[in-house]
């Protein structure tokens, strides 16, 4: 009876083992990450002063003979601040990847419903892709572009612009309008790095 138990449990571990190794050999690892981070979160400052931080939910690094790159297939958000510290410049997309080429060249794209906010000018830009030029300190687009200000509504395609959005200017604009007459009386509160209470009316 004992035997007969044994030989039982002994067939089904040999069963089990040879279904996990039928699903382990139908895996192609190269085409699976080395590395995988849920909620992302990084830190990057200088003298004390924080200058940015990065978040995101899901992180994929893979790595190949001639790039290794990052995946980020649940989107991400990059928060700029200013010399003083302050949150100037916010940047969210659906995806996004960081390619990191073997001779040191890097490149940064995001793409899906990408908003450009700079906090401090209260402009929003939307696009589809965007490309982030680390080294020469820059972001850029050949894409459909739509940014909203106080001072009007922009539209075209291409843009280009420092990374922290301060001056950005689209290459080929239409259809655009702006707010000739405004308000000098109307006193802006920047809710974001507001610190204090407020004044009641």
């Amino acid at each position: 009876m004992r035997t007969a138990a044994t030989a039982t449990a002994v067939a089904f571990v040999v069963y089990s083992c040879k279904s996990n190794l039928g699903v382990a050999d139908s895996l192609n690892l190269d085409e699976a990450p080395v590395q995988t981070v849920d909620k992302m979160f990084v830190v990057q400052s200088e003298n004390g002063k924080l200058q940015m931080r990065m978040e995101a939910d899901v992180m994929e690094r893979y790595d190949k003979d001639t790039v290794s790159y990052e995946l980020f297939p649940e989107g991400f958000a990059v928060y700029g601040y200013d010399e003083e510290g302050l949150l100037e410049t916010e940047i969210t997309s659906d995806n996004a990847r960081h390619v990191k080429f073997k001779d040191g060249r890097e490149k940064w794209e995001a793409f899906g419903n990408v908003v450009v906010k700079n906090i401090i000018n209260k402009e929003v830009m939307e696009t589809d892709t965007l490309y982030w030029d680390r080294k020469n300190e820059k972001i850029y687009t050949d894409c459909y572009v739509r940014m909203h200000s106080p001072d009007g509504f922009i539209q075209g395609y291409g843009m280009e612009s420092d990374e922290r959005a301060r001056n950005s200017v689209i290459l080929k604009p239409f259809d655009n309008y702006a707010f000739v007459v405004q308000d000098t009386t109307k006193v802006e509160v920047d809710s974001v790095n507001f610190i204090g209470p407020l004044i009641k009316k």
